[in-house]
């Protein structure tokens, strides 16, 4: 197994190509609108010019697939198991995005083993090397492959809602990552806020509990409104962004979307290539 990872560290090595920024999309709680967010955010990051692609992590129960209305003929979990390539479970999704979905129908919980392991990190390094963004849409609760990708990632994109139990785990959520990486970048959204001053105070809120309590600075993207497109737009199998194209709740989408392309090109060590990689193979190293 130690030869294994050595060999991938190597073939890493010799790729001087800029890598991919790999992203995790999070919530500490369900019901804020996470994976709703995920679709319509790299949809939107697509129309402004960048290549990407979005991965359904909540494999089983994944939703992504569905929110565009579309039947998958492979998923993830499919490519873990060594039943199909990671080019046979690449799908095309709207904006010119494409997707790898975590499958849904969920028979029992997977049991992840080295052998699995490997193949992300192959899967990874393909993609890293292919497309400008690798956005993970995590799942709820928490694995030890899912708690490692969050430690190994380069950004971590937090979403809350204003209710006070979504602030507090959108908060344990970050502490428990900052104590695992404290230079790891946070970017901050509350979603579903019924008027700007309550997205405002949300995020006001937590970028000072960051900064008082762990000395870690957080960066706000904004907030987006509660909105009836979005249910709409769910019904129809549609990203809201693309069914309501002049919706207010789309038109400061894209400012988050340009607000956060532009600040990827400014937060430290950007310069760099993607950390993703050799982190997920020391903690592959450390399990041989």
């Amino acid at each position: 197994m130690s030869d294994q990872a050595e060999e991938l560290r190597m073939r890493m090595l010799r790729s001087q190509n800029k890598l991919g920024r790999s992203i995790a999309v999070v919530s500490g709680k369900g019901g804020v609108g996470k994976s709703n967010f995920s679709m319509n955010f790299t949809a939107m990051l697509s129309s402004i010019g960048k290549k990407v692609v979005l991965i359904d992590m909540d494999i089983g129960m994944g939703n992504i697939h569905i929110l565009i209305g579309e039947t998958v003929s492979s998923n993830l979990k499919d490519y873990l198991v060594g039943d199909a390539s990671i080019e046979e479970v690449l799908f095309d999704g709207p904006n010119n995005l494409q997707y790898i979905s975590g499958g849904s129908g969920l028979s029992g919980v997977m049991e992840w083993n080295e052998e699995m392991f490997a193949r992300l990190i192959e899967a990874f390094e393909f993609l890293q090397k292919n497309y400008d963004y690798i956005v993970f849409d995590m799942g709820a609760g928490a694995t030890n492959q899912t708690l490692d990708l969050l430690v190994s990632v380069d950004d971590i994109i937090v979403i809350t809602t204003a209710e006070p139990t979504s602030i507090t785990d959108a908060y344990s959520m970050m502490k428990f990552i900052y104590y695992k990486d404290p230079d790891k970048n946070f970017f901050l959204l509350c979603n579903r806020a019924f008027t700007e001053e309550e997205g405002i105070e949300t995020t006001s809120r937590l970028k000072l509990a960051m900064s008082k309590f762990l000395s870690k600075e957080i960066i706000v993207l904004g907030s987006l409104p509660e909105d009836p497109v979005v249910r709409k737009a769910v019904k129809e199998q549609v990203p809201f962004s693309l069914l309501y194209p002049h919706a207010e709740i789309t038109k400061k989408l894209k400012v988050i979307a340009s607000k956060f392309s532009d600040l990827e090109l400014q937060v430290e060590n950007i310069r760099k290539q993607s950390k993703l990689i050799s982190r997920l193979k020391n903690l592959f190293t450390g399990r041989s």
